[in-house]
């Protein structure tokens, strides 16, 4: 049980002129932004090849089955462990199971058995869950309210830039290998684990939110204490809460589409050494859309609601755009048809899929950075979003796991993409009613747990 001395709760800290200082709320979003940057930045991009670097994806799929199987248990469950043990042990543990499931893949290059990478990716799942639930906590309440989103948009720059790195890794380590390779080569895989590594060390600099103070001199959280009881009493409670029902169609939506994006478009479409060059595109697009929708949620209108109507249309508009443009290109192939394009020798064949694969990662960080910034709103202290954070990656953990099987048992992907589209149509007017119910232009912290309240008084 983590609790926090009188002393310290009654310190009054005179805020600082600049917010760099190591714990600022923008100094540790960054370093979140790192960790991240290291595990599943990388993670992102050894998927994002498809099939975890394996021309034939059934390794992955029931690697990542398993993986977010475990994944959607224990996010629901490590908002409240993250309350209990703080951000450094809970991601200590987490970054370490990153460099495991990479270590799997390593080894399947040299024993193609599935049973290792299956494990690990279970051992991952336990360790996302907690590295989610701290870094939504982190991200969602440090901030001062009025910079949420920027604050959202600088984390998520920092994150896909792991995905850039990492699929800068295989394409110029596999550059010059042949199109019928069946894997990428070890040294693709060792590269991800070194980056994890790295990862799971910068963890332990990671301040517990007590310690963390804004520049108005307020501390990132309330709370006086937490213990088993109260955390396993509010996530509970998260079930029965109308505010994560609304948004469980977002949450559901927001993994489940990179199966598709990443096998059935990127594996799918490109060869080895074009999907790392692809990749590298997917995620710098992540960092262009969550800087745009960024700046739309702070700072388009005075009315934080505006804001928040606007930047889901917004999302919703490019989405759907985006999603046509994806049919148009999906009525090209299919499981049975296709055929793999080259960068430099596919011509002008290559231009419109490259196009659409980039347009992918835009809308990613667009839609999952809205939803965060709804999250945000809901409360303030950290205690709370950690739940709600952790609620959110559950769901979303659950959709993936489906997902991930759905592509396994070989369902047309037509289907899979019209699947994909109706689930994130379905979560914009969602989203608009929480704006409409939840979220004030008061800004002022809804501090505590309880203030769950649905229209009507019913809790």
């Amino acid at each position: 049980m983590e609790t926090i001395n009188s002393d310290e709760e009654s310190a009054q800290p005179i805020p600082p002129n600049s917010r760099f200082r190591y714990n600022s709320p923008l100094a540790q979003v960054c370093l979140i932004g790192v960790v991240c940057f290291c595990c599943p930045g990388m993670f992102c991009a050894l998927s994002g090849m498809g099939g975890g670097g394996q021309v034939n994806p059934d390794a992955a799929n029931n690697a990542n089955t398993a993986l977010y199987t475990t994944f959607t248990i224990f996010s629901i469950l490590s908002g409240g462990i993250y309350n209990l043990l703080g951000p450094q042990v809970t991601l200590l543990f987490a970054c370490s199971t990153y460099t495991l499931y990479a270590g799997a893949f390593l080894y399947y290059n040299h024993y193609p058995h599935q049973v290792f990478p299956i494990v690990a990716g279970a051992l991952l799942g336990v360790g996302a869950g907690f590295l989610w639930a701290a870094e939504g906590a982190i991200m969602t309440s440090y901030p001062p309210p009025k910079w949420k989103g920027t604050y959202i948009s600088i984390f998520w720059a920092i994150f896909s830039t792991g995905g850039v790195i990492g699929g800068l890794i295989p394409f110029f380590l596999n550059y010059n290998r042949g199109s019928d390779a069946a894997s990428v080569n070890d040294g693709t895989y060792i590269g991800f684990m070194c980056f994890m590594s790295v990862g799971a060390l910068l963890s332990l600099a990671v301040l517990p939110p007590r310690l963390v103070v804004r520049d108005d001199g307020s501390r990132c959280t309330n709370i006086k204490y937490s213990s088993v009881t109260i955390e396993a009493t509010e996530i509970a409670k998260l079930f029965l809460n109308w505010k994560m029902l609304l948004i469980v169609p977002a949450s559901w939506a927001s993994n489940f589409f990179a199966t598709y994006q990443f096998n059935n478009v990127n594996g799918a479409l490109f060869n080895l050494r074009t999907r790392g060059l692809t990749s590298v595109f997917y995620w710098s697009a992540q960092m262009v859309g969550s800087a745009g929708i960024g700046y739309v949620l702070d700072f388009s209108f005075r009315s934080r609601r505006r804001r928040g109507f606007v930047g889901i249309g917004v999302v919703a508009l490019f989405g759907t755009a985006i999603w046509g443009g994806g049919l148009a290109n999906q009525l090209t192939y299919s499981h049975a048809k296709q055929v793999k394009l080259d960068f430099k020798e596919s011509g002008s064949d290559f231009a419109s899929p490259f196009v659409l694969y980039f347009s992918y990662g835009l809308l990613d960080a667009m839609f999952q950075s809205t939803v965060y910034w709804v999250i945000g709103t809901l409360a303030n202290d950290s205690e709370t979003l950690s739940r709600y954070t952790g609620f959110y990656k559950g769901v979303q953990s659950a959709g993936a796991a489906v997902a991930w099987q759905i592509d396994t048992q070989k369902v047309s992907l037509l289907s899979q993409l019209i699947i994909n589209w109706s689930l994130t149509t379905v979560s914009y007017p969602l989203l608009i009613l929480l704006v409409i119910l939840a979220v004030k232009d008061d800004t002022k912290p809804e501090e505590g747990p309880s203030k769950d309240v649905a229209p009507g008084g019913q809790e």
